[in-house]
């Protein structure tokens, strides 16, 4: 069942379009403060497109789940440094090596530039223990970039799922960007090579109790043929393995994406 889109709502999309256009792209897309290649990403990845398509909206609160090193949170901590706020729910620090490693990291970055990210929140998001990384019903957009694939491979997707439509208000959004497997795809090749099918993230989005809204293909790449030796980190930017075909990945480029909007339902 999908969202109905009511008068009110629509409304709403119009006041997001003209928000939107105040904010400080330029800075957020190729500003100082972005990593060291990052900003060349900005044509494989769409930003503005995929984050105008969310409905992004300066004044918001939004939780970007999963952060990794970073990449979004460079955009988004510029576009809601304002009047917004964005809560980044990263790995626990008690969560093992790998996760104190990574956010780590993320710390890292977020110290090294207080003028971008001084009012970015960090939080936990990492199940079975730390499952709440804000109050229920507390933010108006919740967001997750190639992120599902991690999630199934720790058995804890269902878990995420659940935790964030926990965290987003009733009538909010929760935008999904993830490498896209063919459709048939078994769960096990899933796991291995991080491309998922759109109906498995639909179906893990909807048991949740989130609605389909819409879908895009701003992040959508013909060129990629999923059958890589090692997954989508065959490809850019990871590149990694089979050396003797860098050229062919290059040229391939980034992954196939789907683009989701869910909401959740008003109560």
């Amino acid at each position: 069942m999908k969202f109905t889109v009511s008068a009110l709502l629509f409304a709403c999309m119009l006041g997001t379009a003209a928000a939107s256009a105040e904010l400080d792209w330029n800075t957020a897309l190729s500003g100082a403060h972005r990593g060291e290649g990052n900003a060349d990403r900005n044509s494989a990845r769409h930003p503005r497109e995929t984050l105008e398509f969310f409905g992004l909206e300066g004044k918001m609160t939004v939780l970007e789940v999963s952060p990794g090193g970073g990449w979004y949170t460079e955009v988004l901590a510029v576009l809601l440094g304002g009047e917004g706020t964005l809560v980044a729910a990263h790995y626990s620090p008690n969560g093992g090596a790998y996760a104190r490693r990574s956010l780590g990291g993320f710390l890292r970055k977020l110290g090294e530039n207080n003028d971008i990210y001084g009012g970015v929140v960090v939080a936990a998001l990492q199940p079975p223990t730390d499952m709440t990384p804000v109050p229920p019903n507390s933010v108006d957009m919740a967001v997750a970039f190639r992120n599902v694939h991690s999630w199934m491979r720790m058995d804890q997707a269902e878990t995420f799922f659940g935790a964030i439509y926990d965290a987003v208000k009733p009538g909010g959004v929760f935008g999904v960007v993830q490498h896209r497997a063919k459709p048939g795809t078994s769960t096990d090749v899933m796991r291995k090579t991080a491309y998922v099918t759109e109906e498995q993230v639909i179906a893990f989005a909807e048991l949740a109790g989130f609605e389909l809204e819409a879908r895009s293909e701003i992040n959508a790449n013909p060129r990629d043929t999923k059958d890589h030796p090692g997954g989508v980190w065959t490809l850019p930017p990871s590149l990694s393995g089979d050396e003797a075909n860098r050229d062919k990945y290059l040229a391939i480029g980034e992954s196939d994406r789907m683009t989701l909007r869910f909401r959740k339902p008003l109560q």
